[in-house]
């Protein structure tokens, strides 16, 4: 599953095509490699209009104390049916995204973009309002954060080779 994206493109690039009318990021700096648990642009219809803020990866976890889920499948699961209504949906912008092929001796890194400049796309996401404690081991915030995660799908025939369970769902 999806646990490393890129995004490379300007706050202004996600800006014109999310038609965001507020912007949150301030001087964002390219990001060739976003993990779980890191912050990262979400954009979502807020109370004064469409916005575009950092958000951190990782929805709470069904299991008390399990890890982040970054990837929602099962949206049928009563779990998951709280944040699927149009007040919890997002998009997040990236430029590409990785999935690891399961090969010997260890998983290979392998990038999709949707073609060789990385142009700007998004991922189907869900967000949320969430208090505790999350970050890295070394860091760790404790408060009220605002967490996201990407809805998935079938895998398409060029990723289902390297991932055949799922991927994200690209708008």
């Amino acid at each position: 599953m999806c646990n490393l994206y890129s995004l490379t493109r300007a706050p202004a690039a996600i800006r014109a095509i999310s038609k965001a009318m507020i912007d949150q990021t301030g001087n964002l700096e390219p990001l060739p490699g976003i993990w779980p648990d890191r912050m990262a642009p979400v954009v979502r219809e807020g109370v004064d209009g469409r916005e575009i803020l950092p958000m951190r990866w990782g929805m709470p976890s069904p299991a008390p104390g399990g890890q982040p889920i970054t990837n929602v499948r099962n949206t049928d699961k009563p779990f998951w049916q709280r944040w699927l209504g149009p007040e919890s949906r997002c998009v997040v912008p990236a430029s590409s995204f990785c999935e690891y092929l399961d090969a010997k001796p260890s998983k290979i890194p392998t990038w999709f973009a949707l073609d060789h400049e990385r142009s700007l796309f998004f991922f189907a996401g869900i967000w949320t309002r969430w208090k505790g404690v999350r970050a890295t081991k070394a860091n760790p915030v404790d408060g009220e954060h605002q967490l996201y995660a990407f809805l998935t799908t079938e895998p398409n025939d060029v990723v289902k080779p390297v991932h055949p369970k799922a991927m994200p769902a690209l708008l």
